[in-house]
């Protein structure tokens, strides 16, 4: 029996607005009024769309899970955001995640919208058992080569969060610390600590680097967030560097050396 065939349109259209069962839009779908199965067609697809999204998080979590058997409790994601831009600090997060939270959309922060990022900044915050972001600034950049500015970052981050982790999952690296970890090629769209831990970190560059537009407007820093797009190495050029690039890096540089020859 066909019970939504009793309802009205605008009934149906009340109960599909409140996170109905599959078997109630299974129903819509067989009824003989046309906007009516286009309305469960949408919820359908929408409850489809869900159930994709809860088994590309849940294949996120596979190693985490696997540690979790091991007995290590407190796994935290290790990534850093700004190892290729001319100017501006590297950072690194580190993020604890619980087994069960509600982060749709979670991914390689490289993969999301500057929106999206936002908001799944402020809901890892919000559901993290412990996280923690720290940098290398431009200075160390030059002084130890970005590669360890980078580690530098890393192991900072590890030690301001408030419980010493277990375990650690790196993107792509291997840490000078006292902790068992492991480096996954391509983490941060692998395990989901580590990929919470790309947005904390990407969304705390961005926003230095805005504040540096306002100190430095003429490089245009909000734009490309000191990356060596075509512009930002074109006013490299003309204006040459400014306090927060990175003297080390060979555009930064040639941009020196042709102001000191001028």
């Amino acid at each position: 029996m066909n019970r939504v065939a009793h309802y009205t349109v605008r009934e149906i259209t009340q109960i599909l607005q409140k996170n109905p069962s599959r078997v109630i839009i299974e129903e819509c779908l067989q009824d003989s009024r046309l906007g009516v199965r286009r309305m469960a067609e949408r919820h359908y697809m929408h409850l489809e769309a869900q159930g994709l999204e809860r088994e590309r998080l849940e294949k996120l979590l596979e190693k985490e899970r696997e540690l979790w058997q091991q007995g290590f409790l407190l796994i935290a994601g290790l990534d850093e955001a700004g190892r290729g831009p001319l100017a501006g600090p590297v950072v690194a997060a580190a993020c604890v995640l619980p087994a069960q939270f509600e982060l749709s959309g979670l991914n390689d922060s490289k993969m999301l919208r500057p929106s999206e990022r936002e908001a799944l900044y402020a809901r890892i915050q919000e559901q993290a058992l412990d996280y923690a972001v720290a940098s290398a600034s431009v200075e160390e950049i030059d002084a130890l080569n970005i590669l360890q500015a980078t580690k530098l970052a890393m192991v900072r981050s590890v030690r301001a969060l408030k419980q010493v982790p277990q375990f650690l999952l790196i993107d792509a690296l291997e840490l000078s610390v006292d902790i068992p970890q492991l480096g996954i090629v391509g983490g941060d769209r692998l395990s989901a600590s580590i990929a919470a831990a790309s947005i904390l970190a990407k969304v705390s560059r961005d926003r230095f680097m805005l504040e540096m537009h306002e100190k430095y407007p003429e490089y245009d820093f909000a734009r490309h967030k000191g990356y060596p797009t075509p512009d930002h190495l074109q006013v490299l050029q003309r204006l040459g560097p400014c306090p927060i690039h990175r003297r080390s890096f060979a555009p930064v540089e040639h941009a020196f050396q042709r102001l000191a020859e001028s």
